[in-house]
């Protein structure tokens, strides 16, 4: 049984992952200042995934604008964002950053929605019918 409504499509889950990305990629970069000195996270580390989530959601809007969405394509996004899930997890990693509770927070948080963005986008794949082809 799935949690998903039947109504919801994978576009429109991959154009809420572009939306997602763009809204939090701005906020990194434009605010890095004083998000860097609340969460303890570097300033140029929030600069630099801002500007890479703005380029991230680039791609996935064009992806998302394919007609059909294409099954390639959702995979990479998908498994894009498993690696950024597991990139930000591994950032909490003891002797890697020194951030503040509420960066410890922040990081996770953030993951944990990448995380459910991810298994909505492959729930949805699934459901088309389009499983992973063996290498």
């Amino acid at each position: 049984m799935s949690l998903l409504p039947p109504s919801l499509s994978l576009r429109a889950v991959l154009l809420f992952d572009a939306a997602t990305c763009a809204a939090m990629g701005g906020a990194l970069t434009l605010a890095r200042w004083p998000l860097g000195g609340w969460t303890g996270l570097p300033p140029g580390l929030l600069l630099g995934a801002g500007l890479a989530l703005l380029a991230i959601a680039a791609l996935i809007a064009a992806i998302a604008a394919r007609t059909p969405v294409r099954p390639g394509g959702a995979w990479l996004v998908i498994l894009g964002n498993a690696a950024w899930v597991a990139g930000s997890l591994a950032l909490l990693a003891p002797k890697i950053l020194a951030p503040n509770a509420l960066g410890v927070a922040f990081v996770a948080v953030q993951a944990i929605a990448v995380a459910a963005i991810a298994l909505a986008e492959f729930a949805l794949l699934r459901r088309a019918g389009q499983q992973p082809q063996p290498a």
